[in-house]
C-alpha cells in the first residue's frame, strides 16, 4: 500500500474513533428515544451539549467523553515509545489519569467513569495491588475503546496486533470472552486499515491468519468450515481463545447489511435489533453492519450509531473507527474536524502513528530482503 493512503487510513480511523466519541457526548445513554427526540430532534447531525443532569452536563459540544481520553492516552504512548510498552502505558494512567478520578461513576475528566476502570481505580490505588491484578469481569466495550490505537498501530502486524490488544485488554477487562471479542474487533479493523473490504468474505481471510498461526483461536475446520479430513492436526494450541465465533459473525452480518431482502429502516434502528446496552454482544454486531453497509460514507454510518440512542458513544467511536478505515481521513466531512476539540492535536499524533508504521514496515522489508 502507498505510504499516503496508509496514513490516509490510519488518521481517518483514528479521527473517526474521536469524532464518534465527542458526537455521542451530548445524547449518550439515552434508552428512552422519545426523550432523545424531545431534547434533540429527530436527527443529530453534529456535535450537541450535554443536557443538565445527563451523564456529561457541564461539558461542551465538540469534547471528549472519557473513552476519548484514554484512548488519546494509548495513543500518545503509543507514539512517544513508537509502539506499545506497557510499562509506559500503566506509568501514564497511575499519574495522569488515576489522580483525576475518586472511584465514583458521575466525576473525573469526560464526565463519566465506566465500571472497569472504576475497578481498576479502586485496586490499584486503594489496595494497592499491581497491574495485572487489577481487572475486573466487566462485559463492556471499555478496552476496545481505548486499544484502537494499538489495533491500528499494528493493523501490519496481525500477529503483534492479536497479542498487543490481548495484553492491554488484560489490564482492566478479564472475562475470556469478552477478550477473544475485543481481540477480534481488532484484528478486523487491522484489515481495514490494510485495505480490505468488510464484506462476505473477510471472516474466511481472518480464518485464514488462525490456520496461519497469525491470530491466536483455536480452528478444527478446513476452508470455508468444512469437516476436518480424518486424521489432520488441529491448527490450534495451548493458550489460544477456545473457539473462533468472534471471526465469523463478521461477513454474515456484512451480507445482511446489503442483502436487499433483510432492511433495517432507518439504519438508525440497528441499535433495537442488536441490542442497545453497553455489552460487546450488543455493540460490536452494530459497529459492524453500520461500517458495512455505509462503507464509503463515513457520516451516514457514525450518525446512525450515534441516533439509536442507548450506549451510542460506544457504537459510535467503534463504527466510527471502521468507517474511517475504509473512508480514510480524506472521506470524513470537513465540519467533523472543524467542531473536534483539540483535532488538529489529534491529527498529529495520528500522522506520526503512520509515519512510524510505514518506517516499521520499511526496516522489516529491508532486514528480510
Amino acid at each position: 500500500m502507498p505510504a499516503h493512503e496508509l496514513e490516509d487510513r490510519v488518521s481517518g480511523a483514528l479521527l473517526g474513533a474521536f469524532i464518534g466519541d465527542a458526537l455521542a457526548l451530548g445524547p449518550h445513554w439515552y434508552y428512552d428515544l422519545d426523550q432523545l427526540h424531545a431534547d434533540y430532534g429527530n436527527w443529530i447531525s453534529d456535535y450537541t451539549t450535554p443536557k443538565a443532569g445527563r451523564y456529561h452536563a457541564g461539558m461542551n459540544a465538540g469534547q471528549a467523553s472519557q473513552a476519548g481520553i484514554l484512548l488519546r492516552l494509548t495513543l500518545e504512548s503509543l507514539v512517544a515509545c513508537k509502539g506499545y510498552d506497557e510499562a509506559d502505558f500503566c506509568r501514564r494512567m497511575d499519574e495522569e489519569f488515576f489522580p483525576q478520578i475518586d472511584g465514583t461513576p458521575m466525576n473525573g475528566p469526560g464526565g463519566y467513569t465506566s465500571q472497569s476502570i472504576r475497578e481498576a481505580w479502586r485496586k490499584r490505588v486503594e489496595l494497592g495491588l499491581p497491574w495485572g491484578q487489577v481487572s475486573g469481569n466487566a462485559d463492556t466495550t471499555e478496552a476496545a475503546e481505548r486499544n484502537l490505537a494499538i489495533a491500528i498501530r499494528y493493523a501490519l502486524q496481525p500477529a503483534k496486533l492479536a497479542s498487543m490488544v490481548a495484553r492491554n485488554t488484560l489490564l482492566t477487562q478479564s472475562d475470556g470472552t469478552v477478550v477473544a471479542m475485543t481481540v477480534a474487533f481488532g484484528a478486523v479493523l487491522g484489515m481495514l486499515v490494510e485495505g480490505e473490504p468488510l464484506d462476505n468474505t473477510l471472516s474466511g481471510k481472518l480464518m485464514a491468519r488462525v490456520k496461519s498461526g497469525k491470530l491466536p483461536f483455536h480452528a478444527v475446520t478446513r476452508d470455508n468450515l468444512q469437516a476436518p479430513r480424518p486424521g489432520e492436526a488441529e491448527a490450534s494450541s495451548a493458550g489460544q481463545f477456545p473457539s473462533p465465533d468472534a471471526l465469523l459473525s463478521q461477513s454474515s452480518i456484512a451480507q445482511a447489511a446489503i442483502d436487499p431482502d433483510i432492511r433495517i429502516e432507518p439504519a438508525w434502528k440497528v441499535s433495537l435489533v442488536y441490542g442497545m446496552p453497553c455489552a460487546v454482544y450488543h455493540q460490536f454486531p452494530a459497529a459492524y453492519y453500520l461500517a458495512a453497509r455505509f462503507a464509503n460514507d463515513f457520516e451516514a454510518a457514525v450518525l446512525n450509531a450515534v441516533n439509536g440512542g442507548g450506549q451510542n458513544q460506544a457504537r459510535a467511536i467503534l463504527s466510527g473507527a471502521l468507517a474511517g478505515a475504509q473512508t480514510g481521513l480524506s472521506g470524513i466531512p470537513r465540519r467533523f474536524l472543524d467542531g473536534l476539540e483539540h483535532s488538529s492535536e489529534l491529527l498529529e499524533l495520528a500522522r506520526q502513528l503512520a509515519r512510524q508504521m510505514i518506517v516499521a514496515e520499511n526496516q522489516a522489508a529491508t532486514h528480510f530482503a
